[in-house]
C-alpha cells in the first residue's frame, strides 16, 4: 500500500527539494570543495562526551588535500607566480596529487609530480587519469625521497615549473584557517572543546588550530588542540610523519596553536579504521583511524575525569583509495 501525505507536507517536501538543488548548482567542479559535512560518530562516545568527524572525503577530489591545492594554486595566480607557461610541480604521497591533478584540469594547467613508488595503485591511477605526469622516487626514501627528487628537478630548470612545495607553502595552513576550522566552528560553536589531526605536512592541524585558538568559548577557556604522529620512523601510517625521522615542513610551528602532541601506533589506528567500519558505517583510510583513534583516548581521559566535551576531527579520505583497482585504460581506434 503507498503512503498518503497531507498536501501540505507535499508542498514542504517538493520546496525543500529545490533549495537543495538550487545549493548544489555550480559553475565548477572547484566550487564543491570544502563545506563538508560534520558526522557524530555517537557509537565511539563515551559518557558526557561528543565526537565529531569532519568528512573531508567528500572534497570532490576524495580527500582533505583538495582545500590546500586550491588554495596554493589560486594564490599563486593572484601574486603572478603561476602562468601559463608553467608547469605545476610537486611532491606527494597521493592526496595532493590527485588534488593538483583535479584542480590542474579544471583550471587548463598541467601537472607533473614526484611520488614514492609505493604509493597506493589507486593514487597512481587516478592522477594518471587526470593526464599528469608521474616520476617515482625510491619507496625506501618515502615522502622525504620525494622532496629531494622534485628539488632537484626544479633547480635543474626554474623556469619551466610552478613549485607549489606543500611542506613550506603558507597558503596550505592557510586553506584550512578560511575553511576547515571556519565551518567547524559555525557546526559546533562554544561546545567545542577540542581539536585532534595527524601531522602530514601539518597544514590541517595549523589552520584550523590557528583558527580554534581565536575562538573563546562564554566561560573564556579556549580550544585544546592536539596533533598526531605516527609513533615510529618505520610506520604504515601513508600521508602521517614522524617528525624525529623527517623532513620537518617549514609550516610546521606547533608553538603557535598545538597543546598537545600525541604518538599513535600503526596497529591502533588501523584497527580503529575496521571499528568505523563496523560502528559507523564509514569506509576511510588509515590517517583517519588515526585521527579517530586519537581522538577516542582524548574523549576517553575526560570521560575518567568526569569532564564534558566536545571534540571535532578529520576524516581525510575514503578506504578505497588504498585498494588496487582495475587498470584505467582508453584505447583510441
Amino acid at each position: 500500500m503507498r503512503a498518503s501525505y497531507p498536501p501540505a507536507a507535499l508542498q514542504l517536501r517538493e520546496e525543500m527539494a529545490v533549495r537543495r538543488a538550487r545549493l548544489l548548482t555550480c559553475d565548477s567542479v572547484l566550487d564543491l570543495i570544502g563545506g563538508t559535512p560534520l558526522i557524530r560518530l555517537r557509537n565511539l562516545e563515551p559518557p558526557g562526551v561528543e565526537l565529531w568527524a569532519k568528512c573531508e572525503f567528500a572534497n570532490p577530489g576524495g580527500s582533505v588535500k583538495d582545500r590546500p591545492a586550491l588554495q596554493m594554486i589560486r594564490d599563486a595566480e593572484a601574486d603572478g607566480r603561476l602562468t601559463r607557461d608553467r608547469i605545476i610541480i610537486d611532491s606527494t604521497s597521493g592526496n595532493t596529487g590527485v588534488a593538483y591533478s583535479l584542480v590542474g584540469a579544471a583550471l587548463g594547467y598541467r601537472v607533473k609530480l614526484v611520488m614514492p613508488a609505493n604509493v597506493s595503485a589507486a593514487r597512481k591511477q587516478i592522477t594518471a587519469a587526470y593526464g599528469t605526469e608521474l616520476v617515482f622516487s625510491s619507496e625506501l626514501e618515502g615522502s622525504d625521497g620525494a622532496i629531494r627528487l622534485v628539488q632537484k628537478i626544479v633547480a635543474a630548470d626554474p623556469d619551466r615549473y610552478f613549485y607549489p612545495d606543500q611542506y613550506s607553502n603558507e597558503s596550505n595552513p592557510r586553506a584550512h584557517y578560511l575553511g576547515t576550522g571556519a565551518e567547524i566552528v559555525a557546526a559546533l560553536g562554544d561546545r567545542l572543546t577540542h581539536f585532534v589531526a595527524g601531522v602530514g605536512t601539518s597544514g590541517t592541524v595549523m589552520g584550523v588550530g590557528r583558527r580554534l585558538k581565536e575562538h573563546r568559548r562564554p566561560d573564556g577557556g579556549r580550544v585544546t588542540v592536539v596533533a598526531v604522529e605516527p609513533d615510529d620512523a618505520l610506520h604504515g601510517l601513508e600521508g602521517l610523519k614522524h617528525m624525529a625521522s623527517s623532513i620537518v615542513p617549514r609550516i610546521w610551528r606547533p608553538a603557535e596553536c598545538v597543546d598537545q602532541i600525541l604518538p599513535m601506533p600503526t596497529e591502533e589506528a588501523w584497527e580503529m579504521t575496521e571499528r568505523l567500519k563496523e560502528a559507523e558505517g564509514l569506509f576511510v583510510g588509515h590517517s583517519a583511524g588515526a585521527n579517530v583513534a586519537a581522538s577516542v583516548r582524548v574523549a576517553q581521559d575526560l570521560a575518567r575525569r568526569g569532564e564534558r566535551g566536545c571534540i571535532a576531527t578529520v576524516l581525510c579520505d575514503r578506504g578505497d583509495r588504498y585498494f588496487v583497482p582495475l587498470r584505467w585504460e582508453t584505447c583510441y581506434g
